[in-house]
């Protein structure tokens, strides 16, 4: 840990939750702004994720037909 550095300490979700009303207009969006990050990152992975699974489907289709001789 760097000299000066905050000691942060983990909170449950009902501490959170807790906490909402005390924060200001402006805390309140960037906490938003945050969670919806996160999922936009979750999102994004699920879809490289399926969308490498749909080309890999794709390239052994393709293989198949070659090895049949109907890609031509």
């Amino acid at each position: 840990m760097l000299p000066g550095a905050p000691i942060l300490q983990t909170m449950s979700l009902t501490e959170i939750l807790d906490e909402l009303p005390r924060l200001t207009h402006e805390e309140r969006r960037l906490l938003c702004r945050r969670a919806l990050a996160v999922d936009e990152v979750d999102e994004v992975a699920a879809l490289e994720y399926t969308a490498a699974e749909g080309f890999a489907l794709l390239d052994r289709m393709e293989a198949e037909d070659a090895a049949r001789g109907k890609g031509r």
